[in-house]
């Protein structure tokens, strides 16, 4: 048995909008055709990948790549509320211009303290990154020495990245994460983990 979990990190497929760079938050916005075949594309190239389990965040754009993933493992998808993206409130589903024109003063507010400014009715992003942590450490310890795989969001996806290498929140946007990426992370029982592929 192996002395670490290996997770496999992914991001959802392209959404609809995907053009005008927006905070979708957690709004159930579709995935574009583009997007579901990058799904099943990563269902198959994890395909030989022996996963002991599928997990993914419970909103649709993931839970389609979960699917895949899952059908192809022979599994069902554990869905968790708790790795869903950063709520952003008021600010959801509208684009950054539409914002920068509407709160400029909000926008420049949250652009100085990344990590505690809340939008009006949603989350900063430390009490996002306060449920997501447990989940994942969660996930790692339940199946120590096994494969699995998460699907998650950009920002959910950040959070775990930079957990794993040690850097703080204020680094949030130093990680790319891009439609249907794929990154892998092994978590060791001493509480160390190497990120093995980022954004691939």
């Amino acid at each position: 048995m192996t002395a670490w979990t290996r997770l496999y990190l992914i991001r959802h497929g392209q959404v609809e909008g995907f053009g005008n760079k927006r905070y979708n938050g957690q709004a159930d916005v579709a995935l574009t055709p583009f997007g579901r075949q990058q799904s099943e594309a990563l269902a198959a190239r994890l395909a030989e990948r022996p996963l002991a389990a599928v997990y993914s965040s419970d909103l649709s754009r993931c839970v389609y790549a979960a699917q895949c993933l899952a059908a192809a493992q022979g599994l069902q998808p554990m869905l968790l509320p708790e790795v869903r993206e950063l709520h952003i409130g008021a600010w959801e589903g509208r684009t950054w211009q539409e914002l920068q024109d509407a709160y400029p003063e909000e926008w420049q507010a949250r652009l100085k303290d990344l990590v505690n400014y809340r939008v009006p009715g949603g989350e900063s992003l430390a009490e996002m990154a306060a449920r997501v942590r447990p989940a994942v450490r969660e996930l790692v310890e339940r199946h120590r020495g096994a494969d699995i795989a998460l699907v998650g969001h950009g920002g959910v996806n950040r959070v775990i990245l930079l957990d794993a290498i040690g850097a703080p929140l204020t680094q949030m946007f130093a990680v790319e994460q891009d439609y249907g990426c794929l990154n892998i992370i092994d978590y060791f029982t001493d509480g160390n983990a190497v990120v093995k592929l980022l954004n691939g």
